[in-house]
């Protein structure tokens, strides 16, 4: 009897507790070298309850708030694209997302360009603020 309480309540406390998910980090890498060459940062999430047509315009949402320009949007294809320029150089740096159906969520794929002799400090954190906005 007591092993059976013991169990149910074991049970009862491993199905309260949310599901382990990969965070955005988890998936965050860069590739090139900084200053020497062109950068580029990317990550991706898998959000399985939030159909692409509402993940999409959350991250069009996102994107907008973060003040980028020159935003291009084909929802019927899934994709964005949108410039930035911070540097004072005049070369703009590129954001890229695409949203795409994943199962009966959505998986967003989000890039992040840099030209050679640019910097993008902190770019991992801004692209998962942009792409966490969807599970918001």
């Amino acid at each position: 009897m007591l092993t059976r309480i013991a169990c149910a309540l074991a049970l009862g406390v491993l199905s309260s507790t949310p599901a382990l998910a990969d965070a955005c980090s988890d998936h965050y890498e860069s590739s090139g070298v900084p200053l020497v060459t062109s950068m580029t940062y990317k990550t991706w999430m898998v959000f399985p309850a939030i159909n692409q047509g509402a993940a999409f315009d959350k991250i069009s949402r996102a994107v907008l708030a973060e003040g980028f320009v020159d935003v291009n949007v084909e929802k019927k294809l899934g994709t964005l694209t949108a410039q930035q320029e911070t540097s004072g150089s005049g070369r703009p740096q590129t954001l890229r997302v695409v949203v795409r159906k994943n199962g009966k969520g959505s998986r967003v794929d989000a890039l992040f360009m840099v030209q050679q002799g640019q910097v993008a400090p902190g770019v991992g954190k801004n692209l998962c603020r942009i792409v966490n906005a969807v599970g918001e």
